[in-house]
């Protein structure tokens, strides 16, 4: 137990350090991590409904990189026809080696670049608005931070379950405590930097709202994740992360929190 415990506690320390190295950074640095992040993502989705090496998989990682440039370079304009070309790229594949795909296989395909690879993109796209540094950490504040007061609250004061089915130990006054705790990270973050943000005339309540819909979306990013694990019987995506599991185990509430941070940020001023 020690041991296990020790082990999440080291790589927890190595992620964290990562993180914020390169989320300071930002840039071309904070670019090519969210990609490669985004295509270990992948592998890892691919991987429970095996297409990780096939030409579903090679498809969808080249278009995932194909659209993590077009935000690099700022071609936005062409993502449609991208999202267009992808689909009809998996389609004639499943045609033409017909019947080696199922559509299950196909439609994972097309909902793991959505998914993972367009999702994750928004940790760069909010990193690069005029208030990106400090609005970035919003991301985590809504993420790991719900995570943290939920889990806290949960064994405090937990005593009605949600989803009982699939995931016995989250109850509702653990979710509550994720959403007010994530509230009051974000209301203290903006406390402490409100001198440095320039769009916000009231930045306190602009952060706490969105941490608190940050922390909404982010649980349910958890059990959608957790969802799929069961559907799949299986325990972890991956196992590149020691005592976490994969990239998706330990990013399955970033990669809904992001996009939700970047839509609030650029509209709550």
């Amino acid at each position: 137990m020690l041991n296990t415990f020790l082990i999440r506690l080291r790589s927890s320390i190595i992620l964290m350090i990562i993180t914020l190295f390169t989320v300071i950074m930002g840039g071309n640095i904070l670019f090519a991590t969210v990609a490669i992040i985004s295509l270990i993502g992948l592998t890892e989705l691919f991987q429970v409904g095996n297409i990780k090496k096939t030409i579903l998989g090679i498809i969808t990682c080249l278009a995932s990189l194909a659209y993590d440039f077009m935000i690099l370079l700022d071609k936005e304009d062409y993502i449609m026809m991208l999202f267009i070309a992808f689909l009809l790229l998996l389609l004639f594949s499943y045609v033409f080696t017909f019947p080696k795909y199922n559509t299950e296989q196909v439609t994972l395909a097309f909902f793991g670049f959505f998914y993972v690879s367009l999702m994750l993109s928004y940790i760069y796209k909010v990193r690069v608005l005029e208030d990106g540094a400090i609005l970035v950490w919003l991301i985590f504040i809504g993420a790991w931070g719900s995570d943290t007061f939920a889990y806290l609250s949960g064994i405090l004061l937990g005593k009605h379950k949600i989803t009982p089915k699939l995931s016995p130990k989250k109850s509702l006054e653990g979710c509550i405590g994720g959403v007010l705790g994530a509230a009051l990270i974000g209301f203290i973050y903006a406390l402490v930097f409100k001198g440095y943000l320039t769009h916000y005339e009231n930045p306190m309540l602009a952060f706490a709202i969105i941490g608190a819909a940050s922390s909404v979306v982010s649980q349910i990013g958890d059990l959608a994740a957790s969802a799929i694990k069961r559907n799949h019987d299986i325990k972890d995506y991956g196992t590149l992360i020691p005592g976490h599991g994969g990239i998706l185990d330990r990013f399955d509430s970033i990669i809904i929190t992001a996009p939700i941070v970047y839509f609030l940020a650029t509209s709550i001023l």
